[in-house]
């Protein structure tokens, strides 16, 4: 049996329904309904790589990293594929910069999304700590 099973149906045009266990998500190539398949991977990177980051904090018994917010932007080349990803993050608690370097080289380890892109679309990731 698969770990992860999802369903997507497409009646007409370019945009599908999508059943993710007990969740759903439209997503549309036109961003007419939904979401585009762009929009949605860096979305899912930036969310995973904001837990990832979290979880190395707490692997690396860190203190409450307290609210992460993670700002994404990418860009597209002539053929409208991904060209690259940037990420700031910004970290309500104060950090080093030994720190940063270390939560993030936990996080690139961790994320699952960063492990499954080519290495040129690995985020360039910088963090604000004591941010908010």
């Amino acid at each position: 049996m698969p770990d992860i099973e999802t369903t997507t149906t497409n009646d007409d045009g370019f945009a599908a329904g999508n059943h993710l266990g007990e969740y759903e998500i439209d997503i549309d190539a036109q961003d007419k309904t939904g979401p585009n398949p762009n929009q949605v991977l860096v979305a899912d990177y930036a969310s995973c790589f904001t837990f990832a980051f979290r979880a190395g904090a707490m692997r690396g018994d860190y203190d409450d990293l307290g609210r992460i917010q993670t700002e994404a932007e990418a860009n597209l080349d002539d053929e409208d594929d991904l060209s690259d990803i940037a990420f700031t993050m910004l970290v309500e608690a104060d950090l080093s910069e030994a720190d940063v370097d270390d939560l993030l080289a936990k996080a690139e380890d961790i994320c699952h999304v960063h492990a499954a892109l080519r290495e040129g679309l690995h985020a360039d990731v910088t963090v604000e700590a004591d941010a908010f």
